[in-house]
C-alpha cells in the first residue's frame, strides 16, 4: 500500500504580474492526498500561470511554493514534442529513472582511475542487474502500458515510429494525454491542463474512468462542465488575480458561488443603507444644532464603517440568435443518404426527419463523419439517396475550423462583406455584444485566438435571420461564461438546429434529440445525452433568473398558479418555455435586475 504526505503542494502569498499586468494576486492554495480540483477562470485569467508555478516552471514574484512530492505528472495545454516519436512520448517513468542510473553508473566506470577505493565490481553487478531488468520490462511490461494508454485515448492504431510533428493537433494531445497516463500509476499528483480539448466523448469518458479510480490527487483546467461534475470535488475558482475554493464538482460550485454573490450583494445594499442613514442623521443634526458638534462625531463613525463594495458583475456575452417564420412542419428528410471521401464510404444510409422545433445533437467518434453530414447538408459535398430541405429553410452554418473566415480581413471588414458596406454601425454592434472590443475589431482575423475568432464566427451567424442552424462545434475554444452564454442563446432559438459538439453538458442544457454518428449510421434518440446514458443530470441548480413584471393577469397552467397585474415573476432559462404564451401575448414585460433562483430540472426537461 503507497503511502502519500498529507499535503501534495501548497502556496502561500504567490503573486504574478506580466509587465503592468497583475496575474495572480497573494493566492493562497494547497493539494492535499485523494482531492481531485478543477481550476475555472475566463479565458486569461492566469490559469496556466498558476499550474506552471505549482510545479516549477515558472517563478512567482512573491510568495512560496511548498512541495512535498516530487512525483507530479503534468500535462500541458499547448504541447510541443519536436522530431519525437510515438514511442519517444509515451516513455515509462521507472525506465527513464533506470537509464538515468545507468548513464551514472557509466560515468563512474570510464573514471574509475581517478576515484579513490571505487568498488568495481559491485558497480559493474547493479550495472548488468539494471539492464536486463531494463530489457525485460521494455520487451513485457511497457508495451503492454503503452497499448493500453493509447487505447484509452483513441490512438491504439498509430506505429511506435510514426513522428509527433507529423500528427494532427488533436493526434498531438491524445498522444501527450497518453504519456501522463502512462506514468500516473506511479504519480501522487496528476495536473491537466485542458486534457479533453480535440477528445470525443467516448475518449473523454474512459479518462474520467480512468481518474476516478487513480488513488493520487488530481488538478484540472477544464472548461468541460460535464468532465468536471464527474472527476472533481474541489473547484478554484480564479477571478481577478484571486483564488477562492469551494468544496463539490462544479455544479455544486455554481450554486455556492451564485449564494456568494447574492449575500455579498445584499450586504452590500444593507451598508450602503446604514451609511447612508448615519450620514442623514449628521446632516440633520449639524441643521438643528448648527453651532455644536455632535455631528462630526457621526461622520467619524461613517468613516469608520467597513464600507462594503457590491460584488462585480462578470461581463457575459448577450446573444439573442433571431429566427425566420417558415410554413410547413418539415426541415430536412433524409432517406439512404451516402457519401464517400474517395474510396471510403464515411456515411452509409442516414435516415433523418428534423421538424420545427427539432434540437438534434449529434455525437461520435472523431472521424466518424459528423462534419461530413453537415457539408453534405449544405452541399458542399456530393451524395447519394433521397435528400430534401424544406423551401422555406433559411439556413445558416458556423464551421469548426472557421473556414467561413478570411484570415487577412479584419472582424469588421468580414462582417461588412455580409452585411453591406454601409452597415458599419451594425457590424459594430453585433462585434461588440460577443465581447469583441475595438482592438479586436481592428486587427487581422489571423492574429486573432481561438476563441476570439469563434466569436467573430458566432456573430456572422446572427447577422442575418435563419430558422435552420446547422453548427459543428461552436463552443470550441470558449471559456465557460461565453459558453453559458451560447447555451441560452440556443436554447432559446426558435427555429430547427442540428449541432455537432463533444460537449456533453451543451447537449444536455439545449437538445431535445440527441444521435450517435458511428460506423457510417446515425441512430437517433428522443431525449437528452444524460437520459441515453441513463443518468439523471442536474436535477436541481442555481440559476441566473431574469425578473418580470405582470402586465396583464394570467394562470399558468403547469403548476395552476395564478398571477395577478403588478406581481414579479422570476423566470430562469431553463423555464423560458413554461412561460413562454405569457411573453408571446405581452402577459409579462421583462424589468431591470436578475436574482438567484433555485431550479429543478429533469432529464425529461426539453426547453
Amino acid at each position: 500500500m503507497r503511502l502519500w504526505p498529507a499535503v501534495l503542494i501548497k502556496a502561500r502569498g504567490v503573486s504574478k504580474s506580466f509587465g503592468p499586468k497583475e496575474v495572480l494576486r497573494s493566492v493562497d492554495v494547497e493539494i492535499d492526498k485523494g482531492d481531485r480540483v478543477g481550476l475555472v477562470g475566463p479565458n486569461g485569467a492566469g490559469k496556466s500561470t498558476l499550474l506552471k508555478i505549482l510545479i516549477g516552471e515558472l517563478k512567482p514574484d512573491l510568495g512560496e511554493i511548498t512541495k512535498q512530492t516530487d512525483k507530479i505528472q503534468y500535462l500541458p495545454q499547448f504541447q510541443d514534442m519536436g522530431e519525437a516519436t510515438v514511442e519517444d512520448a509515451c516513455i515509462d517513468p521507472w525506465a527513464s529513472d533506470t537509464q538515468r542510473r545507468l548513464e551514472k553508473l557509466e560515468a563512474l566506470m570510464a573514471n574509475s582511475a581517478d576515484i579513490a577505493e571505487l568498488d568495481l565490481g559491485r558497480i559493474a553487478s547493479e550495472y548488468g542487474q539494471l539492464q536486463e531488468e531494463l530489457t525485460s520490462r521494455r520487451t513485457h511490461e511497457v508495451e503492454e502500458k503503452r497499448r493500453t494508454a493509447l487505447e484509452r485515448v483513441g490512438m491504439s492504431e498509430r506505429s511506435g515510429e510514426d513522428k509527433i510533428s507529423e500528427l494532427s493537433g488533436g493526434e498531438r494531445t491524445r498522444i501527450m494525454l497518453a504519456r501522463v497516463l502512462m506514468q500516473a500509476d506511479e504519480a501522487d499528483l496528476v495536473i491537466m491542463d485542458e486534457p479533453t480539448s480535440h477528445l470525443d466523448i467516448e475518449a473523454v469518458e474512459s479518462l474520467e474512468e480512468y481518474l476516478c479510480g487513480f488513488d493520487g490527487a488530481v488538478l484540472v483546467v477544464s472548461h468541460d462542465r460535464y468532465f468536471m461534475d464527474q472527476v472533481v470535488n474541489h473547484v478554484w475558482d480564479l477571478d481577478e488575480g484571486k483564488v477562492t475554493s469551494y468544496r463539490g464538482n462544479y455544479t455544486e460550485f455554481v450554486g455556492k458561488k451564485l449564494l456568494e454573490i447574492e449575500r455579498k450583494r445584499i450586504a452590500s445594499q444593507k451598508n450602503q443603507t446604514e451609511r447612508e442613514r448615519m450620514l442623514k442623521i449628521a446632516e440633520e443634526q449639524h441643521l438643528r444644532l448648527r453651532f455644536a458638534s455632535t455631528h462630526k462625531t457621526r461622520l467619524k463613525m461613517v468613516d469608520r464603517m467597513e464600507d462594503i463594495q457590491p460584488p462585480q458583475e462578470q461581463k457575459r456575452m448577450s446573444i439573442n440568435v433571431p429566427t425566420v417564420a417558415k410554413s410547413g412542419k418539415n426541415f430536412v428528410t433524409l432517406k439512404q443518404l451516402v457519401v464517400h471521401r474517395g474510396n471510403k464510404k464515411v456515411l452509409d444510409g442516414i435516415d433523418l426527419d428534423l421538424t420545427v422545433g427539432d434540437k438534434l445533437g449529434i455525437f461520435g467518434p472523431n472521424g466518424s463523419g459528423k462534419t461530413t453530414l453537415l457539408k453534405a447538408l449544405i452541399g458542399e459535398i456530393p451524395h447519394k439517396g433521397e435528400f430534401w430541405v424544406a423551401p422555406g429553410a433559411k439556413v445558416g452554418y458556423f464551421a469548426q475550423g472557421h473556414d467561413n473566415l478570411d484570415e487577412k480581413l479584419t472582424p469588421e471588414e468580414q462582417m461588412l462583406v455580409a452585411l453591406g458596406e454601409e452597415e458599419k454601425g451594425k457590424a459594430r454592434s453585433l462585434l461588440s455584444r460577443f465581447q469583441l472590443c475595438a482592438e479586436h475589431v481592428v486587427t487581422p482575423i489571423g492574429k486573432l485566438s481561438g476563441g476570439e475568432r469563434a466569436r467573430v464566427s458566432l456573430a456572422l451567424l446572427i447577422s442575418e435571420k435563419r430558422n435552420l442552424l446547422l453548427l459543428d462545434e461552436p463552443t470550441n475554444y470558449l471559456d465557460i461564461l461565453s459558453r453559458e452564454a451560447v447555451e441560452d442563446a440556443l436554447r432559446e432559438y426558435k427555429g430547427a438546429m442540428i449541432l455537432v459538439t463533444h460537449d456533453r453538458y451543451l447537449l444536455d442544457a439545449v437538445c431535445n434529440k440527441v444521435g450517435e454518428l458511428r460506423a457510417g449510421k446515425l441512430d437517433v434518440f428522443n431525449g437528452t445525452y444524460s437520459q441515453l446514458k441513463g443518468q439523471i443530470a442536474h436535477v436541481t441548480m442555481f440559476s441566473d433568473a431574469n425578473v418580470y413584471r405582470v402586465v396583464s393577469g394570467f394562470t399558468e397552467w403547469t403548476t395552476r398558479k395564478k398571477y395577478r397585474e403588478g406581481d414579479k415573476v422570476t423566470i430562469a432559462p431553463a423555464e423560458i418555455e413554461i412561460y413562454r404564451w405569457a411573453l408571446d401575448n405581452g402577459k409579462l414585460k421583462r424589468v431591470p435586475g436578475r436574482e438567484v433562483k433555485r431550479v429543478r430540472r429533469l432529464p425529461n426537461d426539453e426547453q
